[in-house]
């Protein structure tokens, strides 16, 4: 009785929405980084250049997600595999941009990134990025899916 008594007070003196704030402050963290790495290739919005070849990744990283193939890419791309960030770091800011940017999209059996799936991938980076995005490009567009 005493446990459920501590454990009550806990959830209305707001102990119990700890987790609400701890989100906020990973979600503003990864946005951070994202403006500090990603963004002057990406732009803010994650619109990208594709003009100049940086795709616009608003409305289609969650599509990637839905290919093993597609989820790895997102992880082994230069600006991601070759980033200062931390694994921990990099896992954090791909799940806020897949969400960020692309939510609708995203399969419905998605499973966040993890710390040890990202540290397996980045270990092996493209050697063909160019090749890779349009095989996944192509496997997608099998799938009545598109690309821009």
């Amino acid at each position: 009785m005493k446990a459920a008594r501590l454990a009550l007070a806990v959830a209305l003196t707001g102990g119990g929405l700890a987790a609400g704030p701890a989100v906020a402050d990973a979600d503003h963290t990864a946005r951070m980084q994202y403006i500090l790495h990603c963004a002057g290739c990406h732009q803010a919005d994650g619109h990208g250049a594709p003009d100049s070849g940086v795709p616009d990744m608003r409305g289609q990283l969650g599509h990637f997600l839905k290919l093993p193939e597609g989820r790895a890419f997102l992880v082994k791309v230069p600006g991601t595999s070759n980033s200062a960030l931390s694994n921990r770091e990099v896992t954090r800011l791909l799940n806020w941009m897949v969400r960020s940017f692309s939510a609708p999209t995203l399969p419905a059996d998605f499973v966040p990134y993890t710390e040890v799936e990202v540290t397996a991938l980045r270990s092996a980076p493209l050697d063909n990025v160019a090749g890779e995005r349009a095989a996944i490009v192509t496997r997608l567009a099998g799938q009545g899916i598109t690309i821009r």
